[in-house]
């Protein structure tokens, strides 16, 4: 028998020289995430969404070939390497889609339900959280978000019983020269008929929708104990936005608010649709009224009360937090409106926010309406176990810090035309 040859000095210091490279790099890769992953704890202002793309697509052989660059003679299989022309354009194809070419659940993703979630990422929390609570969603099933609702749902009006100004459930006050009903009050004592101009509209600056308009609570529905259930077609989400609109009015903030009923509405309804239908609400409320300009989708989120409610002297609130959709390529501007809103609710009502969350369009949404402005949010009131006593508190809340945020911004705005003309 032949004696086992000994392992020649050469190839033993070229795998002492791998060893150490490959240890090298594993090191600075496990410092770089880690000092990063503190960094991004301490000052997160945003999601990094470049970084966040690379790392999903870069698979393990990635950084075997990438060694081999600088190792000769590691890369002797006669499979592709990884910067072959094909797993490039294989990468760059995934990296700008979010789509893998050779996974096809990756396409149908964004359709069907359950096959994809979005990344949902904390830019901003608040200071007395007990617990980092992610947002969380139940998509409801179709017979319990359209309990009630008609296969072929009627949409005329044949009665005739509509009131001006309310169309699709979007609703404004009555012009104050005319009574419920439509009819135009005649002044007590006749006057002199002169051609007077219709009073003008008042300028409505700010709209109130709700995409999921069904979301409800199960302290406020009888019999009903699973979040899952938590939908109802006139006890929901809808009465917190109506109240929030009703005070943004006293506050001297022209409000518009919208409670139109998707699954009522949408022949085929499909939730997973929702801010599609809700877009066109948008649509036509920005067309309706051209000086809208600050517009708040309003939720319900889906956690336990514990991580849903703040005592505040003795009182308990729903609490609040804000959603900013990543794939708006303005979002910035809507996070630094969500920030004002939650750096205010922290210096006043310390407790009441959440914080505010990004969410990267994984699955389809991410951007949520608000390219339509700057000053377009998502925002979650309260969770399944409060109560709409309490979320009526903290409606109040929000329509005081916003018209107070409104008006700061008229009066600025005011000043800069003043300085412009003169």
């Amino acid at each position: 028998m032949k004696p086992y040859p000994s392992m020649k000095p050469s190839t033993l210091v070229m795998f002492l020289k791998l060893f150490f490279s490959l240890a090298v790099i594993t090191t600075t890769i496990l410092l770089f995430v880690g000092i990063g992953g503190m960094i991004q704890t301490k000052m997160v202002t945003s999601p990094i969404s470049s970084m966040q793309g690379l790392t999903a697509e870069v698979s393990s052989k990635f950084f075997l070939d990438m060694v081999a660059l600088e190792v000769p003679g590691m890369d002797k299989e006669e499979e592709s390497s990884t910067f072959s022309q094909k797993n490039v354009s294989h990468f760059l194809f995934r990296f700008v889609t979010s789509i893998n070419p050779a996974d096809p659940k990756t396409l149908l993703a964004r359709e069907i339900p359950g096959l994809d979630r979005e990344q949902t990422i904390l830019l901003r929390k608040g200071t007395n959280q007990k617990e980092i609570a992610l947002p969380q969603d139940y998509t409801p099933s179709r017979e319990v978000v359209t309990e009630g609702v008609p296969d072929l749902p009627n949409l005329s009006d044949p009665s005739g019983t509509q009131q001006e100004g309310e169309r699709d459930g979007i609703s404004t006050p009555t012009p104050p020269n005319q009574q419920e009903g439509g009819t135009t009050k005649e002044p007590a004592i006749p006057q002199k008929p002169e051609a007077q101009p219709d009073p003008a509209p008042p300028v409505k600056r700010a709209f109130i929708y709700h995409s999921h308009n069904r979301e409800s609570w199960v302290t406020e529905l009888e019999g009903v104990t699973d979040f899952s259930d938590a939908f109802d077609s006139e006890t929901n989400i809808t009465l917190v936005g109506k109240r929030l609109a009703e005070k943004l009015e006293e506050r001297g903030v022209g409000t518009v608010h919208s409670e139109t009923d998707y699954p009522a509405k949408e022949t085929g309804f499909n939730y997973n649709f929702s801010y599609k239908y809700s877009k066109k609400s948008v649509q036509e409320a920005f067309v309706t009224h051209p000086d809208l300009a600050y517009f708040f989708d309003i939720h319900r989120d889906a956690q336990k009360r514990d991580l849903t409610t703040a005592t505040i002297e003795g009182v308990d609130y729903a609490q609040v937090y804000f959603i900013i959709g990543y794939k708006n390529p303005n979002w910035k501007e809507n996070e630094t409106f969500a920030n004002d809103i939650h750096e205010r609710l922290e210096s006043e009502y310390p407790g009441l926010s959440r914080g505010i969350y990004a969410k990267d369009g994984s699955s389809g949404h991410g951007e949520y309406n608000q390219s339509f402005s700057p000053h377009s949010l998502l925002i979650e009131v309260g969770g399944p176990e409060n109560t709409l006593e309490e979320s009526y508190r903290t409606a109040d809340i929000l329509a005081e810090v916003i018209a107070d945020l409104y008006w700061k911004a008229e009066s600025v705005q005011a000043v800069a035309m003043d300085t412009t003309s003169n």
